[in-house]
């Protein structure tokens, strides 16, 4: 990667070979005769029928027991993201291509209902953005996740939302409805109020002022909103957990959580490589703090200690984390979804988190 150019408005400097495919097409060789056209760097969309759209969450330190993602790959391009490795299984790339070929779940509205409607669903709730996030760019255009929402009102389904873009304030009229009926939670992901630093890592995501504005919004309509301080980066954002906490909850956050960044599958690489170009002279110190937290790895796939880290770093992490949560009045009780009775007049208590 020596003398490339940092690529601008990209999280991924380049596109991993997928594991997945044999052949390799690309440029090799200045001086070869065939000509060959670098791909460029706009955003396409692919429109996809997907055979489900529901899925159960096998992992058992998330928070979520189901979740649905109308869209696959995110124009957010957000370097450290966990979801990168699974553009593989579409033939795609887990670096650019998951920032630039975004997979549009056409049906997703009709799967929804679908799945929503059977007659032995047990309305547990529902986690969008369990995988890339709802409320990307293309949604102000396809309206997927609002149609969703939609569907979830008039079902009484539990949702559970978590985005880092200000267009859910768009839908703020359903959610309030929802949350009249204790059927919402949302939480705001925010990782550094810093802007230099949120245009590298997250560089097509909206502000941290922006986010901030909307849990302002959303929670001045009594809907309950959290905070998600993640990925914390070690030697790069954690100084910021004090601050991020205390804005969040000064714009009416009632709970926070965290994660240590973990960089699982073809993700070490995409970041390594950025973290090079991005911070030069800080690459060692940020690498080595994140080795830190997972055993000398820069992932750990304990289920324990995955989310977490462990180690002194961690430690120090998750003390001040907790610290400013007291300070700030977060995390005083526990969020329940309201009983609600249904069609079928059967009573259920459900809990997010």
């Amino acid at each position: 990667m020596e003398g490339k150019e940092y690529l601008k408005g990209r999280g991924a400097q380049y596109n991993p070979h997928n594991k997945f495919v044999h052949d390799v097409y690309g440029k090799f060789h200045h001086e070869g005769i065939d000509s060959y056209d670098e791909e460029s760097n706009r955003t396409i969309f692919i429109p996809s029928e997907a055979k489900s759209l529901v899925h159960k969450v096998e992992s058992p330190d998330v928070g979520m027991e189901f979740s649905a993602n109308p869209y696959q790959g995110c124009e957010h391009g957000c370097i450290y993201c966990y979801a990168r490795n699974s553009h593989q299984y579409w033939a795609l790339g887990s670096g650019l291509d998951f920032e630039r070929k975004i997979i549009v779940k056409s049906n997703a509205i009709e799967l929804f209902e679908h799945f929503v409607s059977r007659k032995n669903w047990n309305f547990t709730p529902i986690h969008l953005s369990g995988n890339t996030d709802c409320y990307q760019p293309i949604e102000r255009k396809m309206e997927l996740t609002r149609e969703i929402l939609k569907i979830a009102i008039q079902y009484k389904q539990p949702i559970s939302i978590i985005t880092k873009n200000a267009l859910i304030l768009r839908d703020k009229d359903i959610l309030a409805d929802l949350a009249k009926l204790g059927l919402v939670k949302i939480f705001i992901s925010i990782n550094s109020l810093t802007e230099e630093t949120r245009q590298k890592i997250e560089p097509r995501t909206v502000t941290a002022k922006q986010r901030l504005r909307v849990i302002e919004e959303l929670a001045y309509c009594n809907i309950p909103m959290g905070v998600n301080v993640a990925p914390i980066i070690p030697g790069l954002t954690d100084t910021e957990i004090p601050s991020v906490l205390k804005s969040a909850a000064d714009a009416g956050a009632q709970w926070a959580n965290y994660i240590i960044v973990r960089l699982n599958g073809q993700i070490g690489e995409i970041f390594k490589d950025w973290l090079t170009m991005a911070y030069p002279e800080r690459s060692a110190k940020i690498w080595n703090s994140i080795l830190s937290c997972h055993n000398g790895q820069v992932n750990n796939s304990n289920f324990s200690e995955r989310m977490k880290g462990s180690g002194k770093v961690a430690s120090i992490i998750r003390d001040i984390f907790k610290l400013h949560c007291v300070k700030n009045k977060l995390n005083m009780k526990a969020f329940e979804f309201a009983d609600i009775e249904r069609h079928s007049n059967n009573t259920v208590q459900l809990k997010l988190f």
